[in-house]
């Protein structure tokens, strides 16, 4: 607590609205039912600066840049154009004890091949859920099909791909995708708005 209410401001000074003080609380509270319930410590400086990064990632992917006239009409362009094309989506929930991810592969008539489904323990965002529906979906064309394109309707997976900022709670999640993007010659992602992809439904 000394470090929120005093130290933390002489050590560092936040960007105007970019405060990491929630999320201090929030894996402080993590870190005692950690210590509770499975006897687990946790170095609290190391705890802090998760926290930050957690808080960091959160921003930037909740900075949406207006779309221009010209990516709105590619957006509808690429609604159309569903054949040979990978969807792929993660499901996440603060609550659940498992997080989930769903690819469907449509071949160039526009008729679905494969689809699959899994579990797996719950990611620490949306974000991370979807990043992992990617990576499996990617490792699975590999395998059934030469489908090179990759379908989602999740604009921040696909910035994050494209490099267009900084994603530090993601750097490893981001090296295997980048690894597996070696062996698409042809690799591409496109925004799929949900509504009109005609597969997946909440």
């Amino acid at each position: 607590m000394d470090y929120l209410f005093w130290r933390k401001n002489d050590i560092t000074e936040p960007e105007l609205g970019r405060d990491p003080y929630p999320w201090i609380i929030w894996y402080i509270w993590k870190t005692r039912n950690d210590k509770r319930f499975r006897g687990i410590d946790r170095d609290p400086l190391e705890l802090v600066r998760y926290a930050e990064s957690e808080c960091q990632a959160w921003f930037n992917a909740n900075e949406m840049a207006p779309n221009t006239p010209q990516e709105l009409h590619n957006d509808e362009a690429q609604a159309i154009c569903l054949d040979n094309i990978c969807m792929v989506d993660g499901s996440w929930t603060s609550m659940a004890q498992f997080s989930g991810c769903i690819w469907v592969w449509k071949d160039s008539l526009g008729q679905i091949q494969l689809m699959r489904m899994r579990n797996f323990s719950r990611r620490e965002s949306a974000l991370h859920s979807e990043v992992e529906a990617l990576r499996w979906a990617m490792e699975s064309m590999l395998l059934h099909s030469s489908c090179q394109s990759f379908g989602t309707d999740c604009k921040d997976l696909i910035e994050m791909i494209r490099g267009h900022q900084a994603w530090p709670s993601f750097v490893n999640e981001l090296e295997t995708i980048k690894t597996l993007q070696l062996c698409f010659p042809e690799f591409k992602i496109s925004h799929i708005p949900r509504a009109q992809n005609g597969i997946f439904v909440r």
